[in-house]
């Protein structure tokens, strides 16, 4: 694998990539249903995915594949009218005590107020890194795309090609990234009304169930992945331009106008909840 010089050294922090066949929209081919006993279903040929949640259980999902390193893209459409005490989740996440995860999820509300977006990245097995949005849209009334771009550089959160959040590689000071474990891509509908919505004040109304979220549009063509653990195959550095993408000014400047709108939570300003001082990262 020819590799250029000045990306050698981010290249060998995760030793080895793995890639098959990538697949753009068909949840068949892509996906497993993995728990709802029934309540999830794949239609319309493999291009839509439902899960659905009632008082007895929610449902959801996950890929086939493992990923390391990945530009991953999926339509949702969340749950309409009063969705509060329910949660779609979103993800990617490896195994273990020391798992990897990088988390977008959907926190439901009264019929009327805003979803809340809740974004995390563990590393090691250690999170913390929470930041929340509400949506310049109505997530409900149609599909819309989120992105989890995640290279040796950065991890950057889109929404609709917006950037919203960037979690940068700082392992050279000291702050961890993940870099060498494979994660699957997970999704589900479920019930945390201890939490959801309002930090647990607001129940769920069970009148309203069941509750469905839809997927669309999957699309994994940019990404590293692997359907066994003894399919090895190296990524190429200089052909996949996404490996080593950042956000530009004009990408830098959507991302502040989302953050300075719409951000309604931030770990790196939370001086109460860390009075012993906060995550490396935020001086950074």
């Amino acid at each position: 694998m020819a590799v250029s010089s000045t990306k050698t050294p981010l290249l060998l922090l995760s030793l080895f990539f793995f890639v098959v066949a990538a697949s753009a929209g068909n949840f068949y081919e892509s996906f497993d249903i993995t728990w709802g006993d029934g309540r999830a279903k794949i239609l319309e040929d493999g291009q839509l995915l439902t899960c659905t949640l009632d008082k007895i259980s929610g449902s959801g999902f996950q890929s086939k594949k493992e990923y390391l390193y990945g530009k991953i893209d999926m339509k949702l459409k969340l749950v309409a009218g009063n969705s509060a005490g329910t949660v779609t989740a979103y993800y990617l996440s490896s195994k273990g005590a020391t798992w990897d995860e990088i988390d977008f999820e959907f926190l439901g509300n009264l019929t009327g107020q805003p979803y809340t977006i809740h974004t995390n990245v563990f590393t090691g097995g250690k999170g913390n890194r929470e930041m929340q949005f509400h949506l310049w849209f109505d997530p409900t009334a149609d599909f819309h795309t989120y992105t989890v771009h995640w290279n040796p550089v950065n991890i950057i959160f889109l929404v609709d090609g917006i950037p919203i959040r960037v979690f940068k590689n700082n392992e050279k000071s000291g702050v961890g990234y993940p870099t060498s474990q494979p994660m699957k891509i997970y999704s589900s509908l479920w019930e945390a009304d201890d939490w959801a919505t309002q930090g647990g004040r607001v129940k769920i109304d069970w009148s309203n169930a069941p509750f469905s979220a839809s997927y669309r549009s999957f699309n994994d063509q940019s990404a590293c992945s692997r359907t066994s653990n003894a399919t090895w195959v190296a990524c190429d550095a200089n052909k996949d331009s996404w490996m080593w993408t950042s956000l530009n000014n004009h990408l830098y400047g959507q991302m502040k106008w989302v953050q300075d709108e719409f951000m309604i939570y931030n770990y790196c300003t939370d001086y109460k909840r860390f009075p012993q001082g906060l995550a490396k990262e935020c001086n950074l």
